[in-house]
């Protein structure tokens, strides 16, 4: 609507100028005839002729030109905006049917964004879960790496613990053996034995020790059947004191209570 009103109004401002122009042209075209037609004459001046002269014609006047009628350009008239034709009222039907269908829209957009929502909580939620599961599981799988170091070190030193026992306990066997024979071979160095002794003899006695070796009681367990013997290899208990003991005063609980066994010489 503006770009027209602009176009017509070019046009009526150029028709304007031209005619302007045209009646200029016209008024400058009328001034100069009339300034023609009242144009003085020279002064006469009188010569004696012996004749005269033929007389002067004087040559018609310029037939006067009329300037041509400009035509008068006509604004055109600007064109009549045609009226919008006022909308139609809407119905209340239609009006209430619109608003139900907004609100159903609203409620859908709603309900869609608190599913995504919900979706992206859940999701969330599912990452976080898997993450805790991991941690638990790479956790659990290092607890359960130490504790495998740690009955693997606990069995090793039970194994060491066992080894040393045992070679403890064949130490100490050894040592108690070597210092039962010491103490055998003694109590023997001091056994008188009885003529017409049977070499298949054989007499049994618990003896109780002091911690120094002396005797602290003698006891026949099994006799030999033969008292002189019997007596006899008491007799050599009692004389062989102090009897030798190892230098470990721990092992002493070995020698408190011996049982000794003598046969004869061979």
């Amino acid at each position: 609507m503006n770009a027209y009103a602009d176009e017509t109004r070019n046009e009526q401002t150029i028709s304007g100028a031209l005619a302007l122009a045209m009646h200029a042209l016209f008024f400058a075209l009328l001034v100069s005839g009339v300034a023609w037609q009242k144009r003085e004459a020279p002064p006469m001046t009188a010569e004696l002729w012996s004749e005269l002269p033929a007389p002067k014609v004087a040559p018609p006047p310029p037939p006067r030109i009329e300037p041509k009628p400009v035509p008068k350009v006509e604004p055109k008239p600007a064109p009549r905006a045609e009226p919008k034709p006022a909308p139609k009222p809407v119905p209340k039907a239609d009006i209430a049917l619109q608003e139900k269908k907004e609100k159903e829209r609203k409620a859908r957009e709603q309900e869609l964004a608190e599913k995504k929502k919900l979706a992206e909580k859940k999701q969330r939620e599912e990452l976080a879960r898997q993450e805790a599961l991991k941690k638990e599981q790479a956790r659990l799988e290092a607890l359960k790496r130490q504790q495998e170091k740690e009955r693997a070190e606990q069995l090793a030193r039970e194994q060491d613990e066992a080894l040393q026992k045992i070679a403890q306990a064949e130490a100490q066997a050894r040592v108690v053996d070597e210092y039962r024979r010491r103490i055998e071979e003694k109590i023997r160095r001091f056994v008188i034995e009885p003529p017409n002794l049977p070499k298949t003899a054989r007499v049994d006695f618990d003896v109780v020790l002091l911690p120094g070796g002396e005797v602290l009681g003698v006891k026949l367990r099994k006799s030999s059947g033969l008292p002189a013997y019997d007596s006899a290899v008491e007799r050599a208990i009692l004389l062989a004191q102090p009897l030798p003991l190892p230098p470990d005063p721990a092992m002493f609980k070995a020698f408190r209570e011996l049982n000794l066994i003598f046969r004869p010489k061979e």
